[in-house]
């Protein structure tokens, strides 16, 4: 297992022996990271992650908070559940839609 991936966040617990798992296997993340709440984790091996963002509107100078969804490999060692945060850390493509790769669970439950 490898300690450190480059991210500044803990190992999981559990093992496993998913090969795209940043932790256990040889799948490298780079590029951007960021912390999302799970909205969905229906499909196999896979969440929907929404984010939001500050857009700044230049006209009436005031914000509007935006959303964006990411879809992202879930690790069997991590397995995160709908409504847990989550830190998603970029790594090479998975698949159609996958750019990300769950690197931990963050924190509890979102209300």
């Amino acid at each position: 297992m490898k300690n450190d991936i480059g991210v500044g966040a803990k190992p999981p617990s559990k093992q496993c022996e998913d090969s795209n798992c940043p932790w256990h296997g040889s799948l490298p993340v780079r590029g951007r990271v960021f912390g999302c709440v799970v909205v969905s984790s229906k499909p196999h091996m896979t969440v929907i992650a929404e984010r939001e963002y500050p857009h700044l509107i230049p006209k009436y100078q005031s914000h509007e908070r935006r959303k964006s969804r990411i879809v992202a490999h879930n690790p069997p060692c991590i397995s995160a559940k709908e409504g847990e945060r989550v830190l998603l850390a970029e790594c090479r493509t998975l698949s159609k839609t996958k750019h990300f790769v769950v690197v931990s669970r963050t924190g509890g439950k979102e209300e």
